[in-house]
């Protein structure tokens, strides 16, 4: 129709419910017609009068807001939407947003139904583009004048609704999925009073435009009510489904994945535990598959899929949401990410995939987060998805191995390093357990085997069991059985298991590995000696203290045969031998090797080093177990001194040294001096390792020793107790350590001890 023929039609239309028009120009403007009254013209083709009609008020409860039988929680939010429409005066604009499938647009259903007695007209707008909007306007005007239905354009019935707006108070607006804000501002502009509530993805665009508001992720109970309740609805017995916490949980609480989940269990007669099971087995079905009856479009692949379409003309941001689906969903550093590609680039992109709702940001920690099954979806490979093509997710996690292998700090064992592991620790603890261990390579064989070795001196023995377990199976594979970076790893598996407690495993893996060792290596190689100290400690922690001996005295022979009498690693095996020597209580061999080994330490390597402050101690500990206490005081008051003076107070060597001295003093029978040095060792390692860390245990036990000596049963044991209590819990009921603090307590107690020792334990 040409412009002047609808116009033509636009004033038969007028004339027939009682209305005047007269032309105009301009794209959008007022004039006064012939009886005075106000008319607006619209792209020169739609005149019409501000007649009666307009400021008429809306019929009584109009409103077209979907239903959602299957909302729950969002307390908070709810009172919050409550205070920001209290205001008497003035337009309101809250906006709701948050990434796709978080339940925005239940939110904001549930609370327009539950304040429809407060608003008239409640109005519901599709708002994903500028035309769906002017289409749910111009759907308002016909319902507030039925009779335009058919008489008037779209433009023209749109432009109606928004002077009908502009002229009342007391209705409320729901702006549902909007994509761009400027497909809105219009409308927020020439509105000066109402109520207007936004749903969108979009985080970034609303300053100065309408107040947001963040969605996250259901409550954990929220979202197993969620679920039964679609299930109950559906057809579901009552009560909620066992093992509904672990699936919604495995979800990350998402409504959308909740809802989609419970109606395909209902449909399909599945539990939640078989439902695992196929998210496990079969995920790219399960992530775009609503169930029977269900809306195919709603599901949480698609919705992520039309995100993604919208940014896919930047590559960066594509790339970047897969390497995260790799890492820990919290925490991730910028700093994972900065290699992608050039500064401008990745911050872009970061900030697209923010805008969108894809990842949170945090600027002032630096760091990404994401959510759990945006990643788990971002990493399955699905032919149908262009963002989900299987080589573009493979290069994904290679380049986020290849990023954890240039963060993560070499020297594991140097506190200085240990904020950065546990920075990066969770995001190496994600990657194995999402990536198959057949996929592993070299380099990340490298990666995990340097977060074994980290957990092991952090006293996570049993996780870096799992770790180094997995470090030697990608070696066996990927460089042979008898390879000397196999062996190594070999050995040190087998500490790992000495430090869980398991010492028949530790004696057993460590026998296989010294046998492999001769046979591939000979008795002259490195890791050969390696695998003889390695053996060794594992006798001496299963009480075989004679074999301990053999075992150190063949690995002293070899060094001092091929390396020297006076090199480091052959003074460390000097230093192993006389210890043991001293646990098995033969002090006519351990005082002699103690004194030659600290005499040839100081020569060789110096005051300061930790080989010459372990001779020390080890000469100390001589002492005191030939009850020269006094003499035992004084070699510890020197090593404790060194190593402040060369380490600093913290430093573990330091807290070591300092836990020896408080032995010394306790059984020198300085009671009061031992209790104080225990207290400050404690407090120490408390704060610097953690409460649960060995070590911080060990000085828990051994203040609780110091108050027995000191005559303060009651104290010592409470302290007792407690650490029987952690270590129950944390390395199980037959942890060498668990029995002897069942020990100490007994003896604590005024019990016969169940098993004979020292009350206080070792450093």
């Amino acid at each position: 129709m040409s412009g002047a023929a609808e116009a033509s039609g636009s004033h038969t239309a007028a004339e027939s419910s009682g209305l005047r028009s007269v032309a105009a120009s301009g794209d959008v403007g007022m004039a006064v017609t012939g009886d005075n009254s106000v008319a607006v013209h619209v792209d020169q083709q739609v005149v019409l009068p501000l007649d009666p009609a307009i400021a008429a008020p809306s019929p009584p409860h109009l409103g077209n807001v979907p239903a959602r039988l299957g909302f729950v929680g969002r307390h908070d939010e709810l009172a919050l939407l409550d205070r920001a429409m209290e205001r008497e005066r003035g337009v309101v604009i809250r906006a709701l947003h948050g990434l796709g499938g978080i339940g925005k647009s239940a939110l904001a259903a549930h609370w327009a139904n539950r304040r429809a007695d407060r608003f008239n007209p409640v109005w519901w707008i599709g708002a994903e583009t500028r035309a769906d909007v002017d289409a749910g306007l111009a759907s308002l005007a016909t319902a507030l004048q039925p009779g335009l239905a058919g008489f008037l354009s779209q433009e023209a019935l749109c432009e109606r609704a928004v002077q009908w707006l502009a002229s009342h108070d007391g209705w409320l607006v729901v702006l549902d999925s909007v994509s761009d804000p400027a497909d809105v501002i219009w409308l927020l502009d020439r509105t000066s009073s109402g109520r207007f509530v936004i749903t969108s993805r979009r985080a970034t665009g609303w300053h100065g435009v309408a107040e947001p508001l963040a969605l996250d992720v259901l409550e954990p109970a929220d979202a197993v009510a969620l679920f039964t309740r679609i299930a109950t609805r559906r057809g579901g017995s009552g009560g909620t489904p066992d093992g509904a916490a672990a699936l919604c949980e495995e979800l990350g609480h998402l409504p959308l994945a909740v809802e989609q989940a419970a109606a395909y269990c209902v449909e399909t007669g599945t539990t939640p535990a078989e439902y695992l099971d196929l998210l496990a087995g079969y995920p790219a079905e399960m992530y775009d598959d609503s169930g029977e009856g269900g809306d195919s479009s709603r599901t949480v692949a698609r919705i992520w899929r039309v995100t993604l379409d919208r940014i896919a003309d930047d590559a960066h941001a594509g790339t970047m949401l897969r390497v995260l689906a790799w890492y820990a969903p919290d925490g991730v550093p910028f700093s994972l990410l900065d290699a992608l590609g050039p500064p401008p680039a990745v911050r872009r992109a970061r900030g697209r995939l923010a805008a969108h709702s894809m990842v949170g940001l945090d600027a002032a920690a630096r760091t990404v987060s994401v959510h759990r099954l945006v990643q788990a979806v971002a990493r399955t490979a699905d032919p149908r998805d262009p963002h989900r093509d299987a080589a573009a997710i493979e290069e994904a996690r290679q380049i986020a191995v290849g990023h954890l292998v240039r963060a993560v700090p070499q020297a594991w064992a140097d506190p200085a390093c240990w904020p950065a592991w546990r920075e990066l620790l969770p995001h190496i603890d994600a990657l194995a357990e999402h990536a198959p261990p057949e996929t592993d390579t070299v380099w990340s064989a490298w990666l995990f085997g340097m977060a074994g070795r980290f957990l092991l001196g952090q006293g996570a023995a049993g996780r870096a069991v799992e770790r180094l377990a997995r470090v030697l199976a990608a070696k066996r594979r990927l460089l042979g059985e008898d390879h000397p970076e196999t062996l190594r790893t070999r050995y040190e598996l087998a500490g790992a298991h000495q430090e869980t407690g398991d010492t028949e495993q530790a004696v057993a893996q460590a026998l296989e590995t010294l046998d492999r060792c001769l046979r591939a290596l000979g008795d002259e190689h490195i890791e050969t000696y390696s695998a003889w100290s390695v053996l060794a400690h594992a006798y001496r922690v299963a009480g075989n203290a004679r074999q301990a001996i053999l075992a150190y005295q063949a690995a002293l022979d070899a060094r001092e045969r091929v390396l020297g009498e006076d090199h480091q690693v052959t003074l460390s095996a000097r230093n192993d031998l006389a210890d043991a020597y001293r646990v098995l209580g033969d002090l006519d061999h351990a005082f002699p090797l103690c004194e030659r080994t600290l005499e040839r330490c100081r020569r060789s390597l110096g005051e300061d080093h930790p080989e010459t402050l372990r001779a020390w101690h080890n000469l100390a500990s001589a002492c005191r177990a030939d009850q020269q206490f006094r003499r035992a005081v004084e070699l510890c008051e020197r090593t404790l001194d060194q190593c402040r003076a060369s380490l600093g107070d913290d430093h573990p060597s330091t807290l070591w040294a300092q836990n020896v001295l408080a032995g010394a003093y306790r059984a020198a029978g300085d009671a009061e001096r031992a209790v104080a040095l225990c207290l400050r060792t404690l407090g120490a390692r408390e704060r610097i390792l953690g409460p649960d860390h060995p070590d911080t245990l060990v000085s828990r036990s051994n203040l609780a020793a110091a108050y027995e000596s000191s005559g303060e049963t009651d104290r010592a044991v409470e302290l007792f107790a407690g650490v029987l209590a952690d270590r129950t819990r944390i390395l199980g009921t037959d942890h060498p350590d668990t029995a002897r603090s069942r020990t100490n307590l007994d003896s604590a107690r005024g019990r016969p001890r169940s098993t004979p020792g020292q009350t206080a334990e070792p450093a």
